[in-house]
């Protein structure tokens, strides 16, 4: 197993946000958010109660726009720690045309602001990579959930080897520019293992099986928090 090499927290260049942007995350995001709604089994409904999510490290906000068109009864709280992404996030909020649904933060994850189980639930795509110690993150999800809420978190798994990292590197980032690539493989490089975050779930009194292999490089921890 390759050794962990952290990378930044926070992309704090407005550069950086905008090479972020345009790499086309469009079939992970669009996955993300089916493999949510059907750990949720929720529909499409306009009539039903309003479903509170709080979207850790949400980056330029593609994610909550996909599910909040998706889902009429959610509202999303986008929560990042990087003001350039959320500079563009505002953007693609407004373009999206779910501004009244979608609201935006800037925060420490690891230091939430809100009270014990204010949200319904509390996702986050690819975060845990970019902390380097993640368990802070986890707890504080889990604390503002409520009881019988949920947590979906989906982020890289870390490769066994440089030759893994380089493939998968070439395999999904392949086409975009030098530094999307660069990017790409420094995140592989910072993400943990399958049992690093399965260790970590388990300390915080959740089943490890909760947490499994879900592509050839992400881990999904989908759960329910006990009532």
């Amino acid at each position: 197993m390759l050794d962990r090499i952290l990378e930044p927290e926070v992309m704090e260049t407005q550069q950086e946000a905008m090479d972020y942007d345009d790499m086309d995350h469009s079939s992970v995001n669009e996955l993300f958010v089916d493999d949510l709604i059907a750990f949720l089994g929720v529909s499409p409904d306009h009539e039903a109660e309003m479903i509170d999510i709080l979207d850790l490290g949400t980056g330029t906000a593609r994610i909550p726009i996909i599910l909040a068109d998706r889902i009429p009864q959610c509202r999303v709280m986008g929560a990042d720690a990087s003001i350039a992404m959320l500079d563009i996030a505002r953007i693609n909020v407004d373009i999206g045309g779910v501004i009244e649904r979608v609201q935006l933060i800037r925060i420490d994850a690891k230091q939430l602001e809100w009270e014990d189980g204010f949200f319904t639930g509390v996702m986050s795509n690819s975060i845990i990579h970019h902390i380097p110690e993640p368990l802070g993150v986890l707890k504080e999800a889990v604390r503002v959930v409520e009881p019988g809420g949920w947590v979906f978190f989906r982020d890289l798994v870390r490769p066994e080897s440089q030759e893994q990292l380089e493939h998968l590197t070439r395999t999904y980032c392949g086409n975009e520019v030098e530094a999307a690539q660069k990017m790409f493989a420094e995140s592989l490089h910072a993400a943990l293992s399958l049992g690093e975050m399965q260790a970590m779930v388990t300390s915080l009194g959740f089943d490890a099986e909760t947490v499994q292999l879900t592509s050839d490089r992400h881990w999904t921890w989908a759960a329910r928090k006990p009532d």
